[in-house]
């Protein structure tokens, strides 16, 4: 009987996005879309405001909030990304001046991860024959982010732009439907805003129902709200 122990064979896996670019942008244009025009129709139809209205009003915010959202991410991203760039060059520039106090500092990190002190400061000098691979390491231990998965600021701008369109037209649909009725239009953003945060769920340990209601509660505040104040306005404008 052979007492051989079977090599562990390696296999393949993935991770889910996690870096900042499309999904956190998707997520937050699709949410803010549906927020945003849901309780804005709800205050406008509280006001008494007539459908045509309500249509020109919801487009509006559609047209200006995707392309604001869009222009946030695209500016939001890129200076994250540039202030990477400039941690890098910083880093880049230390072990320059200081290649000993740097691999020092490797040492030490390789320690506090529980490698023995010998082990350690034979890995660090291995590691650190490659300048690259020695800022790299620096860089992802203080400060947590890699300077090989940055986001694309394009990437979260266009996704920002459609899932906010998207978002902010589920409660516009009734009334260009021809269902001019408000009660409607508040149903689909409510249904809306269900779908996405169960989507939403499967990139976190939440079930899809927790996500679901919380994102139903959110837009119903909003929405409850606005309505409330809208009524209020549009009876005192009356």
């Amino acid at each position: 009987m052979s007492s051989a122990v079977p090599e562990a064979e390696a296999h393949e896996h993935s991770h889910a996005d996690v870096s900042g670019g499309r999904l956190r942008a998707a997520v937050f244009g699709a949410m803010d879309g549906l927020v945003t025009n849901t309780a804005l129709v709800a205050g406008v139809g509280g006001g008494g405001a007539a459908p045509r209205v309500i249509v020109l009003a919801g487009t509006a915010s559609l047209v200006a909030g995707a392309i604001s959202m869009a222009l946030g991410e695209y500016t939001s991203v890129k200076t994250q990304n540039e202030q990477l760039d400039l941690e890098v060059e910083k880093e880049r520039r230390e072990l320059e001046r200081n290649p000993d106090g740097e691999l020092a500092e490797l040492i030490e990190m390789l320690r506090v991860r529980g490698v023995d002190d010998g082990l350690a400061h034979a890995v660090a000098v291995q590691l650190s024959r490659d300048p690259e691979t020695a800022l790299r390491l620096h860089v992802v231990a203080e400060l947590g982010l890699s300077p090989e998965d940055k986001p694309s600021p394009m990437t979260a701008a266009v996704s920002s732009f459609v899932t906010f369109g998207v978002g902010a037209l589920l409660p516009l649909l009734p009334y260009l439907l021809g269902f001019s009725l408000l009660w409607v239009a508040l149903l689909c953003g409510g249904i809306g805003l269900v779908a996405a945060g169960a989507l939403s769920s499967r990139f976190t340990p939440r079930p899809w129902w927790f996500a679901g209601l919380r994102q139903l509660i959110f837009g119903a505040a909003a929405a409850g709200i606005t309505y409330g104040i809208g009524s209020l306005i549009g009876g005192t404008v009356a």
